[in-house]
């Protein structure tokens, strides 16, 4: 089911798992900024576009999973 950014980016942080591509998206709502990591690798420091096709086919196809499980694996 895809996740609508608007008021669920609004009220929290929100963690997304794509396991199509192997990667997993955070956005934090304090800094207003959505950061990537790939399974396997740590979480990469520069933010993504929100406009990104990766981020937003994530949003479309991916899973909303728990903090624990984004920094997992």
């Amino acid at each position: 089911m895809p996740i609508n950014k608007g008021e669920t980016f609004k009220n929290r942080d929100v963690f997304i798992d794509y396991p199509f591509e192997e990667v997993k998206f955070r956005w934090d709502r304090i800094k207003r900024k959505i950061f990537r990591r790939f399974y396997g690798e740590p979480e990469n420091e520069i933010p993504v576009e929100p406009n990104g096709t990766l981020f937003n086919d994530a949003l479309l196809y991916g899973d909303e999973i728990t903090k624990e499980e984004y920094f997992n694996e």
